[in-house]
């Protein structure tokens, strides 16, 4: 997956909106005020990354079947897993990974928030990326 297509799954969701509250170029996707991804740029071997929130035993099992998922850099390691975009995790898994962290950001939200925003969403998926 791309930068650009990660960008486009993460603003494929319901209200979300992207940011840029650290640093100019170090764009933060957030629902309702709060950060849900985080796009880092290039790292030594030229891969983007970017940090998304996951439950505490998923992100262990994530680390684990994936080399390039790592714990969050700069951000609560428990809940946080941080991915380089250097093809080694299939879109499709980096998908279900945006869209989980989404979905633990909103589970956090006030009830008001949290019921018209599930309700948006439903059980959709944003679209996996195509190679061409």
């Amino acid at each position: 997956m791309t930068p650009q297509q990660f960008i486009d799954t993460a603003l494929w969701f319901p209200e979300a909106e992207e940011t840029e509250p650290f640093d100019p170029g170090v764009p933060v996707y957030k629902v309702a005020g709060k950060m849900f991804a985080l796009l880092s740029g290039s790292d030594a071997n030229g891969s983007a990354s970017v940090s998304l929130k996951c439950d505490p035993d998923l992100a262990l099992e994530l680390r684990a079947q994936y080399p390039a998922v790592t714990p969050g850099y700069h951000l609560n390691k428990r809940h946080w897993n941080t991915v380089a975009l250097d093809g080694t995790v299939p879109d499709d898994e980096l998908v279900e990974m945006v869209w989980h962290s989404y979905r633990r950001v909103v589970s956090g939200l006030r009830r008001a928030d949290r019921d018209r925003l599930l309700a948006v969403l439903g059980d959709d998926m944003p679209p996996v990326p195509s190679s061409g």
